[in-house]
């Protein structure tokens, strides 16, 4: 999508009184087999004990790709505003989202050095997504031995392996 777009930050999501949101916790991770290359993303959502895990891919992308999808697609999964805790191993996409993201919205989609911003399209579904629920953004360090984020690692390089096999073929 080209030329301007603004969607106003919220940062809470209105709920009748009364109501509690539901509390959903999501890992994600995107891989890449060469940068560009064949891609995979793989998220775990936890509600309530409840998990389950997503996992997608794609011929040609980019890592930076991938970990925004996985975000987009664990969102896109919740059917009713939700209070989310988002765990992310790339801190492209918490700072993108938390940090950057302001000021490239009041640019018009531009960086500091006024170029176009990477991604856009993914960015501005993130942010669409986001403002349906009350998120909080966590970055864990990849490959640390926390279960869940090496649980959609392998999702995500589970993906390109399985794509690889049937290329191949």
């Amino acid at each position: 999508m080209r030329g301007f777009y603004f969607v106003p930050m919220k940062h809470e999501i209105q709920k009748p009184e009364g109501a509690k949101l539901k509390k959903v916790v999501i890992y994600t991770d995107g891989a890449c087999s060469g940068n560009p290359g064949m891609g995979g993303w793989g998220a775990v959502l936890d509600y309530s004990g409840r998990k389950k895990e997503i996992s997608g891919f794609m011929e040609n992308t980019t890592n930076n790709q991938m970990e925004l999808l996985a975000t987009i697609k664990a969102l896109e999964i919740l059917k009713e505003h939700c209070e989310v805790d988002i765990f992310t191993d790339s801190k492209y996409v918490q700072h993108g989202i938390t940090v950057w993201i302001k000021n490239w919205i009041k640019n018009n989609w531009k960086t500091s050095n006024k170029g176009p911003v990477k991604n856009v399209e993914l960015w501005q579904q993130l942010l669409t997504l986001t403002q349906k629920h009350k998120v909080s953004w966590h970055w864990v360090k990849g490959h640390s031995g926390d279960k869940n984020n090496d649980i959609a690692d392998r999702l995500a390089s589970d993906e390109i392996k399985k794509h690889k096999k049937t290329l191949e073929q």
